[in-house]
């Protein structure tokens, strides 16, 4: 994992090459989103912003922006719950899969070897030349099932 100077230095580049400016409500939305390991909406990363940094003043607003500047640049990744809205988390991580309780939204990383091999000879069957894939396989957590 990249370490946060690295992040930062490529998120201020970033905004550079934008035109847009740095300023210290997106530098700590960058931050949160490094500390926590969670996948969150933008809401989450409100509150989590607002209770770790009482003082600052930002809006909702600023946090969908930033994070959309994020998303097209391949800095953060997210999953969509349709009407719920989107999840967030940075796109540093070594490659993963999800699962997805529909429940309780709760999320499950998980990476299985068989799986991308899988994919790697689909691909090839249809001259396919894969550059990534998502992979989302969406049920009931055993918590939700056990209640």
């Amino acid at each position: 994992m990249l370490d946060y100077e690295t992040l930062l230095e490529t998120f201020r580049k970033l905004l550079r090459d934008k035109g847009l400016k740095f300023t210290k409500q997106r530098e700590l939305i960058l931050k949160t989103l490094y500390e926590n390991k969670d996948h969150s909406t933008p809401e989450e990363i409100l509150g989590m912003m607002k209770k770790q940094y009482p003082d600052l003043t930002i809006g909702i607003a600023t946090i969908y922006r930033t994070l959309s500047v994020l998303e097209e640049s391949g800095m953060v990744d997210s999953l969509s719950f349709g009407a719920k809205g989107k999840k967030y988390e940075l796109g540093i991580k070594a490659h993963h899969d999800h699962l997805i309780c529909l429940e309780c939204e709760k999320l499950i990383e998980f990476y299985d070897e068989t799986i991308e091999e899988q994919q790697k000879k689909i691909a090839k069957k249809f001259n396919f030349k894969m550059t990534g894939h998502i992979m989302n396989i969406t049920g009931i957590c055993k918590d939700c099932q056990d209640k």
